[in-house]
C-alpha cells in the first residue's frame, strides 16, 4: 500500500521577466533541513527496521487477524507510507528546483532505490488482503468502526484483485519500478537541459513556450520554428522514452490481464470506463460548437485568412500586454478566494506567508506548475514558473486550489487523503473560476470584458478540448505500440491525426509541429492522466451552475466534498449537489457553460 507521492505537472501552466516583485522560494525545512540532516537518516533507518518488522509480524498471517488486529496492521502500514512519502517528497521537490544538478539527481535516485528495497518485503500485504474472502472481510469491517473507515482504501486495493500476479512476480515488478523511473528522469533532464535561441537570445523551454503568447506575431512564429527545430534534433531521445514507457506498460498490463491500456488509470481513479468514454464522446461531439467556432472568431479578430499554430494562444490585438507583479497576483487570487468564503482565504494565506510557493523561472528548474501534497502531517508545496501574464495569475489560482484541497483532505490521514485524479482537479479549476468571475465582475469596459471572456474560453478549450485530444493521442499511441516499435515519424503521424480534428478548419499546421508531442510530461509520468483535466473542468462548470442557481449552503457542501479526500466515490461526493457524472447529460451541462461564453463573444461582434 506504499504510495510515494510525486508531483505531476499541470498541463495548463503557462510560461523571465523583470519587474515582478519579490518572487517567493520554497523553504523545504518543514520536511528536512538538508539532504544530510540527521532526521532524514533517522527516518531511513526507521523505515528499514519497520518494513522488515511488518513483514515478520504479518506475512502469511493476515487471514488469521481479528478486526482489531487488522486495524493495527493497516495503521502500521499507514505510518510506513507517511515516513516514505516524507523522504520522497523532500528528495523530489529539491530535485525539481534544479533538475540539472548532479548531487540532487543522485540523492533522489538513492532515496528511491533505498525505499524500493526497504518496501519490497511489504508487497505481500495487498496480495494477502486480496486473498481474504469477501464475507470474512465484511464481517471484520462490521465489528470495528475505526477499521470500517478504511473500507474505501480496501475497495480500491481489491479492485486490482482480478489483475494480481503471484507474490514473487509482484515483488519483482516492485523492484523493477526504479528502472521505469530512470526513463522518466531521462525525459525530465532532457527537457530541462534544452536550450532555444530566439532573436539571438538563449533561453529554456518555459521562456520559449511563453513567447507563443506574445503580442508580436513574428516573435511567436520564430519561437514555434525554434521549438520545432530543437524537438526535431532531440526526437530520437523522446521517441525512445515513449517507446520504452509504453512497451513497459504493455508488458505489465499483458501479464496482469488488463483489458485495455487505460484500465489501470481508471482503476486508480476509481472511475468507471463508461463514465470516461461518455466524457470523451461528449467533448469530441462538441469540437465544432466549441474549439472550431471559437478559433473561427479568433481568426477574424487577428485579421488572418488562416491561423497558424503560433496563433493559437496569441493575445487579442486589443489586449493590454502589461504584466501582473507578484503582489498584485496574490491580491487578486486572495480576494477571489476570500469573497467565496473567508475560510478559503484563511487556508490559502500560509502558502504566501510561509514559503510554500516557489514561483520564479530559473535555469534547470522543472517546467510547468504543480501542487504537491507531501504528507498529511506536513503541508503541500506549490511550484510555478511565474512570468506575470494574466494566464500565470490563473495558474496561481489553479495550483492554490489544489493546495487548499490537499490541506482540507489531510485530516483523512495518509491512506484516505489522496483524491482520485478525476476529482483532484475540482478545487483547482473551481479556484480558477472564482478568480475569473472576480476579474470579470471588475471589468470596466466591454473591451476588457471581451479580453477576459476570450482568455477564459481559451483556457477552457486548453483544459477540455486539448486534453481530450491528448487522451485520444495516448490511446492511439499505446494501441500502435502493441503492434511493434514506433519510429518518430509514426508518433508524429498519430499526433497530427488528433490535432486538426480538435482545433478545426481555421488552422494550418507548419512543418515541425508534428513533433510537439515530445515535451508533454503527462504522457511519460502518468499515462492517461490528461482526461482528469477535462473531467475536472466539466465537473466544476456543472458545480458552478449549481452555485449560481442556489448559493445557499453551497460553501459548506463544497468544503465537505474537499475534506472527504479519497474517502468517497464520485457518485457520493456529487450527490449533495444533485449531480451524477455517469449521466451523459451531466457533461453537456458543463460544456454548455463554455458554449455560452462563446455565444456572448459572438454577440459582441454583432
Amino acid at each position: 500500500m506504499i504510495h510515494l507521492p510525486f508531483p505531476v505537472r499541470d498541463a495548463n501552466a503557462s510560461s523571465g521577466s523583470d519587474g515582478l516583485g519579490n518572487l517567493p522560494e520554497w523553504d523545504l525545512s518543514d520536511l528536512y533541513t538538508a539532504s544530510d540532516a540527521p532526521e532524514l537518516k533517522r527516518d531511513l533507518d526507521w523505515l528499514e527496521e519497520h518494513c522488515a518488522a511488518f513483514a515478520v509480524d504479518y506475512e502469511g498471517k493476515l487471514a488469521d487477524l481479528d478486526a482489531d488486529g487488522l486495524l493495527t496492521c493497516i495503521q502500521r502500514d499507514e505510518k510506513i507510507s507517511g515516513v516514505a512519502g516524507r523522504i520522497m517528497s523532500y528528495a523530489g521537490l529539491r530535485y525539481y528546483q534544479l533538475t540539472t544538478d548532479g548531487d540532487r539527481t543522485k540523492f533522489l535516485s538513492d532515496c528511491q532505490e533505498k525505499i524500493t528495497t526497504y518496501t519490497t518485503p511489504l508487497v505481500f500485504f495487498t496480495l494477502e488482503l486480496n486473498r481474504l474472502e469477501d464475507d470474512h472481510l465484511t464481517s471484520l469491517l462490521a465489528q470495528n468502526a475505526d477499521l470500517a473507515r478504511y473500507k474505501p482504501v480496501l475497495d480500491r486495493i481489491r479492485a486490482m484483485k482480478p489483475y494480481q500476479l503471484s507474490d514473487e512476480l509482484e515483488k519483482f515488478l516492485h523492484d523493477m519500478g526504479v528502472v521505469g523511473d530512470a526513463w522518466e528522469r531521462l525525459f525530465d533532464e532532457t527537457i530541462a537541459g534544452l536550450t532555444f535561441t530566439v532573436d539571438g537570445e538563449e533561453m529554456g523551454i518555459e521562456a520559449t513556450l511563453n513567447l507563443l503568447t506574445e503580442q508580436d506575431r513574428a516573435k511567436r512564429e520564430a519561437a514555434s520554428h525554434e521549438l520545432a527545430r530543437v524537438f526535431g534534433e532531440n526526437i530520437r531521445i523522446f521517441s525512445r522514452v515513449h517507446n520504452t514507457g509504453t512497451k513497459e506498460k504493455e508488458v505489465v498490463d499483458r501479464w496482469r490481464g488488463m483489458p485495455t491500456a487505460q484500465t489501470g488509470r481508471h482503476l486508480s481513479n476509481h472511475v468507471e470506463p463508461e463514465v470516461v468514454e461518455a466524457l470523451r464522446d461528449a467533448v469530441v461531439a462538441a469540437y465544432p460548437s466549441l474549439s472550431h467556432r471559437y478559433y473561427e472568431l479568433k481568426r477574424k479578430w487577428l485579421g488572418l485568412d488562416v491561423m497558424q499554430v503560433w496563433d493559437r494562444n496569441a493575445p487579442l490585438p486589443i489586449e493590454d500586454s502589461k504584466t501582473v507583479d507578484w503582489d498584485s497576483a496574490e491580491d487578486i487570487v486572495m480576494q477571489a478566494y476570500s469573497a467565496f468564503d473567508p475560510r478559503m482565504g484563511d487556508l490559502a494565506k500560509p502558502f504566501f506567508t510561509k514559503s510554500w510557493i516557489d514561483a520564479g523561472v530559473k535555469p534547470g528548474k522543472a517546467p510547468g506548475a504543480f501542487a504537491h501534497p507531501t504528507v498529511t502531517d506536513v503541508h503541500p508545496y506549490v511550484m510555478l514558473n511565474y512570468l506575470g501574464k494574466p494566464r500565470d495569475v490563473m495558474t496561481l489560482a489553479h495550483e492554490l486550489g489544489h493546495g487548499v484541497h490537499q490541506v482540507l483532505a489531510a485530516e483523512q490521514g495518509e491512506l484516505l487523503s489522496s483524491t482520485p485524479l478525476t476529482l483532484a482537479e475540482t478545487a483547482s479549476v473551481f479556484g480558477e473560476m472564482l478568480t475569473f468571475r472576480k476579474m470579470l465582475d471588475g471589468a470596466k469596459t466591454a473591451q476588457e470584458r471581451k479580453v477576459l471572456l476570450a482568455g477564459k474560453v481559451e483556457d477552457m478549450i486548453n483544459t477540455v478540448v486539448r486534453q481530450i485530444a491528448f487522451y485520444d493521442f495516448e490511446c492511439k499511441l499505446h494501441a500502435a505500440r502493441r503492434q511493434g516499435e514506433l519510429t518518430p515519424e509514426d508518433i508524429n503521424a498519430l499526433w497530427m491525426s488528433v490535432q486538426a480534428e480538435s482545433l478545426g478548419p481555421a488552422f494550418e499546421f507548419m512543418d515541425g509541429y508534428e513533433t510537439f508531442w515530445a515535451y508533454i510530461p503527462h504522457f511519460v509520468h502518468s499515462p492517461f492522466y490528461v482526461y482528469a483535466y477535462a473531467f475536472g473542468d466539466g465537473l466544476v462548470n456543472a458545480l458552478y451552475a449549481v452555485y449560481e442557481e442556489n448559493p445557499d449552503g453551497f460553501q459548506d457542501k463544497y468544503f465537505d466534498m474537499l475534506k472527504a479526500g479519497g474517502s468517497k466515490h464520485h457518485k457520493e461526493l456529487l450527490a449533495p449537489f444533485g449531480l451524477d457524472a455517469s449521466d451523459p447529460a451531466f457533461w453537456n451541462k458543463g460544456l454548455a457553460m463554455i458554449s455560452g461564453f462563446i455565444d456572448e463573444l459572438e454577440a459582441m461582434e454583432g
